[in-house]
């Protein structure tokens, strides 16, 4: 008998385990590292208390990448929900174009992040980009894409948009497949019209996935690594500087873990204050079947 009891729970434990060690074991570390001073190389790791907090917090760095982040998250997200949903109801057809035109939106998303990076680099440069020899022919100056202050966080928003939009538009033309049709034959019947149709049957249908992508986006918007590293490098004048490329940098370029860690715990902190609030905003909006 206690062996069947135990069965279920053999089951998951080897998922448990990995869980265990490569998720809640770091995140418990991290939160000891934030209170303690280490560089990666001393023996020793002295507690200092809150002092890494108050550097981080007296920091106006640090203030500028939390604003990074949030702009660069809530953009990327806006701007994924409101191409995605039109871009996977026009998809949503029969016929081979529509079938090619979902694999080539698609395509971005499996294509490494290092090459779409290196890729937009190039067509980004100053003064042998593709980009900026578009606006020449329309006699334009050159534009610093990604050297302009002003300019460059939308940049790397653009590129991240273009890259996941095609994982997010196929996720919702899932759901639009899975919305009853009879919904659209009465509509149909009532001679509703094509915004009534979508405003009253399609959009409500279509709010638990829309809840669903818009988390999971603003989580990997805020957590934003490899484009920044390899595109700009926080740069010009820390315009890139996110708060996880901040870290990296206390953490691995200046090795100072202990401000690193705590500048850590804040970005989880972040990161559960959205979750909740998206989820008190959002989930009375949601319509379920």
């Amino acid at each position: 008998m206690r062996k069947h009891l135990l069965t279920p729970y053999m089951f998951i434990a080897p998922a448990t385990l990995v869980f265990i060690v490569f998720y809640i074991y770091p995140l418990v570390y991290m939160g000891y590292l934030s209170f303690h001073s280490w560089n990666f190389i001393s023996v020793e790791k002295p507690f200092v208390g809150l002092d890494n907090y108050i550097l981080i917090f007296s920091d106006p760095i640090f203030y500028e990448t939390v604003w990074n982040t949030i702009k660069y998250a809530f953009i990327s997200v806006a701007l994924i929900v409101i191409i995605a949903i039109p871009l996977a109801i026009w998809l949503n057809q029969k016929g081979r174009i529509f079938t090619a035109t979902q694999g080539a939106v698609f395509s971005p998303h499996i294509i490494s992040l290092v090459s779409v990076s290196m890729i937009w680099m190039w067509i980004m440069d100053v003064d042998y980009g593709l980009l900026n020899w578009v606006v020449s022919l329309f006699g334009g100056k050159s534009v610093g894409w990604l050297t302009n202050p002003n300019v460059a966080m939308y940049s790397l928003i653009f590129v991240s948009v273009w890259k996941s939009l095609g994982y997010y538009t196929l996720i919702i033309i899932a759901a639009l497949q899975g919305i009853p049709k009879d919904l659209y034959e009465a509509a149909a019947l009532d001679k509703a019209s094509k915004w009534r149709v979508f405003s009253k049957i399609t959009f409500p249908m279509l709010t638990p996935t829309i809840f669903f992508i818009s988390i999971i986006a603003l989580i990997n918007s805020i957590q934003v690594f490899e484009t920044i590293d390899i595109m700009t490098g926080g740069g010009p004048i820390n315009s890139t500087t996110t708060l996880v490329y901040y870290i990296y940098e206390e953490g691995f370029n200046h090795f100072h873990l202990g401000t690193a860690s705590a500048a850590g715990m804040v970005l989880l902190f972040i990161l559960m204050l959205l979750t909740i609030l998206y989820f008190k905003v959002l989930s009375n909006k949601v319509h379920y079947q």
